[in-house]
């Protein structure tokens, strides 16, 4: 990717439809999600901006947010540690004094470090939504077209029944959105909004203000649904892969998907790196009798028994004689001996004592909590 002509400033919501996965937010916020065996969700983000070239972003918090100070530190892995711009974590409190409702109420929070950036441009983007994009041409076509907001979306199958926080995007004959839906009814592929989108520093100060004086907080519901609003809002068709987690189905899904190749190349590619939290772990230990297939086994696993399509996080152990297939085993797991495992979702530092049998099912993957002992 090229870097921006402009000056940009990157706003990533990191806490925005935590309600959606309340299994794996109960301790932290959407951002700080572990995923695909060594990554948490705001990565991709993240990387998307350093890699557009954008060197100056704020991390918007909002509750549970100490795992995602730890994860980003002061932004060196992603050479955001910088002296002028860099990275920039942001309280969660609302100007009344309690948590933020929506935002607008959060960017109104938050305005004096956007106005002291001095960006031309802004980039808002959330954590739940797993891709890989070059906002460089996302920007040439929004100063081309004049636009006031352009929100980016891709095309996509759409359930309504089950895509509960996806918002979806109608056009005109000019690309230019006359409707837009919040979770509506409906089945089919869409045009789904990737709750990314760029404004004008200027024209974003203007909706924040006047949001604020009139006691609004919902960026959708106030500004893009709302049609006499007088704002040109154009499309970006993003035409690569995304994976929106909204769901533990979706969730579980997604890192079932990293175990194809061509998934993973499409995701991670050789000049747009996705950039992580660097452990400093040693490589993984098979026993005699272990048996891989299909998996992603991170660095510090130790395995001794069968991994079968199954994504596996640093320093899990598999003790002798277990099968696990189809699961997501977090960090610092211990599974014991003889057991029996499929499609299971564990939070981190999770220990299955022997002789356990659990079976989920990809429609109902079994979850177990952060520190259980089962």
């Amino acid at each position: 990717m090229s870097s921006v002509n402009y000056n940009v400033l990157g706003l990533i919501f990191a806490s925005m439809h935590d309600g959606a996965l309340p299994e794996l937010t109960k301790h932290r916020t959407m951002g700080s999600i572990p995923f695909g065996g060594r990554y948490r969700l705001i990565d991709f983000p993240l990387s998307n901006f350093v890699n557009s070239g954008i060197s100056e972003v704020g991390v918007i918090t909002k509750a549970n947010y100490g795992s995602l100070m730890d994860h980003l530190g002061s932004g060196r892995d992603w050479d955001l540690a910088r002296k002028k711009g860099g990275l920039h974590l942001l309280p969660p409190y609302s100007q009344t004094g309690g948590i933020y409702e929506g935002r607008l109420d959060a960017l109104g929070n938050i305005w004096s470090y956007v106005e002291h950036s001095k960006a031309q441009y802004v980039i808002l983007s959330n954590c739940d939504v797993v891709t890989t994009i070059d906002f460089n041409p996302v920007l040439r076509q929004h100063k081309q077209t004049n636009a006031d907001i352009t929100l980016i979306y891709s095309k996509g199958n759409y359930d309504g029944d089950i895509n509960t926080n996806t918002t979806i995007l109608q056009f005109d004959d000019e690309n230019v959105i006359n409707d837009v839906l919040v979770a509506p009814k409906i089945k089919g592929e869409c045009n789904q909004w990737l709750e990314m989108l760029i404004i004008s520093r200027d024209l974003l100060k203007k909706i924040v203000f006047d949001a604020d004086s009139r006691n609004k907080v919902s960026f959708t519901r106030e500004i893009l649904q709302n049609k006499d609003c007088g704002y040109k809002i154009m499309g970006y068709e993003h035409k690569e892969l995304f994976m929106r987690i909204d769901s533990a189905i979706s969730y579980h899904a997604a890192n079932m998907m990293l175990l194809n190749a061509e998934t993973r190349n499409a995701l991670f590619k050789y000049k747009t790196p996705v950039y992580t939290k660097v452990g400093d772990n040693p490589p993984v230990k098979y026993g005699i009798e272990a048996n891989i297939k299909n998996s992603l086994i991170a660095d510090g696993c130790i395995i001794e028994g069968t991994v079968e399509n199954s994504v596996l996080f640093r320093g899990v152990k598999v003790g002798k004689g277990t099968v696990i297939k189809n699961s997501v085993i977090m960090q610092g797991a211990v599974i014991g001996q003889n057991c029996t495992i499929s499609s299971l979702i564990t939070d981190k530092n999770v220990e299955i004592r022997d002789d356990q049998i659990m079976n989920g099912s990809e429609t109902y993957p079994i979850f177990i909590n952060k520190n259980g002992n089962i």
